[in-house]
C-alpha cells in the first residue's frame, strides 16, 4: 500500500526530483503490535535529513498522523517514508521547487530476520566502495547506487550480508546495516563521518553501550583489525541486531555482545 500526500496512489509524476535526481530522503521502520518502532527518532532523522539537503518540508504533523495511522493494525510489519522534493526547478537548480511530496508504504516483515537472529549471519567483503563525502556522510538520502551494486554482487555469492569499505579502504559498514565488533570488553564501530548511513539502531546501541561495562569507541579502522575481534554484531532498525557468525574463515562462537544488545532492543516501541 501506498499514500501520497495523504492519497493512496502509487504514481508520481515523471518531473518529480526523487526521479529525476534521487533528490530527497527516507527512513525505514519496524511495526510491531500495530506501532511504530521509535517513531519520534524516525521522524527526527527524517527533519535532519531535510535540513541537510534542503528541502523545505513543513507537513510534519501530517506525516506523523499518517505513519501513525497506516502501522495501526499491523502486528508486524516495515513502514518506508520517502519525502522528495518534488518537482520544479530547471536541470539541477531547486529553485521554484516549493511543494516536497511525502511518500509513505507498508510492507510485511522480512521472515528471514528470525532466522538470522537465531543463526547468526555471514559476511563477505564487497569489491565495492563507499565514496567518501563529508557533507552527506550519515543521512539516508535518496542516492543508494552504491547499495544497489553492493546487492547485486552479494547476490553472487552464498554470503547473507556485505562488508563495506570506503574508498581509501576503511571499515564502514554493511550493505543494509551498521557494524559492531568486541574485542574483549572494547566494542569499535565504524566513524561516519566521511561516508555511510547513521542508522537509528547504530545510534540506539551507542546510546546503551554508553552506561554499561563496555568501553565504546568510534574508530577509522582497516580491515585487517577485524582478525582480533573476539565478536561482531550488525543492526539496522527491522533487525534491529543480528550476530555474525562468520567472516571470510574467521568464524564466532561468543555471542555476549549481541545478548546484551539484543536484551536492551526488548525495551523498544
Amino acid at each position: 500500500m501506498f499514500l501520497i500526500n495523504g492519497i493512496p496512489q502509487e504514481t508520481l509524476p515523471a518531473s518529480d526530483r526523487a526521479i529525476q535526481f534521487g533528490d530527497g530522503c527516507f527512513t525505514t521502520a519496524r511495526i510491531a503490535a500495530g506501532q511504530v518502532c521509535l517513531l519520534d527518532a524516525h521522524l527526527q532523522r527524517l527533519q535532519m535529513a531535510c535540513e541537510k539537503l534542503l528541502i523545505p518540508f513543513v507537513a510534519w504533523a501530517e506525516l506523523q498522523r499518517e505513519m501513525v495511522e497506516l502501522a495501526r493494525g499491523n502486528e508486524r510489519g516495515v513502514l518506508k517514508v520517502i519525502i522528495s522534493r518534488g518537482s520544479g526547478g530547471r536541470g539541477y537548480s531547486a529553485a521554484n521547487c516549493l511543494q516536497p511530496v511525502r511518500i509513505l508504504s507498508v510492507s510485511g516483515y522480512p521472515a528471514h530476520y528470525d532466522g538470522w537472529r537465531r543463526e547468526g549471519i555471514t559476511l563477505e567483503l564487497s569489491p565495492v566502495r563507499l565514496g567518501r563525502n563529508p557533507h552527506l556522510a550519515g543521512v539516508k538520502h535518496l542516492n543508494r547506487l552504491e547499495q544497489v551494486l553492493i546487492r547485486t554482487h552479494l547476490e553472487q555469492t552464498d554470503a547473507d550480508e556485505a562488508l563495506v569499505l570506503d574508498s581509501e579502504g576503511f571499515v564502514t559498514e554493511c550493505c543494509a546495516a551498521n557494524l559492531f565488533w568486541r574485542n574483549g570488553k572494547d566494542v569499535f564501530t565504524p566513524r561516519l563521518d566521511q561516508a555511510g548511513v547513521n542508522g537509528l539502531m547504530r545510534q540506539f546501541c551507542l546510546q546503551q553501550l554508553a552506561h554499561s561495562g563496555y568501553r565504546v569507541v568510534e574508530i577509522h579502522a582497516r580491515e585487517a583489525v577485524l582478525a582480533e575481534a573476539d565478536e561482531m554484531v550488525v543492526c539496522n532498525a527491522l533487525m534491529p541486531v543480528v550476530p555474525v557468525r562468520q567472516y571470510g574463515s574467521q568464524r564466532f562462537s561468543s555471542r555476549e555482545l549481541y545478548a546484551f544488545l539484543a536484551s536492551q532492543c526488548e525495551q523498544i516501541r
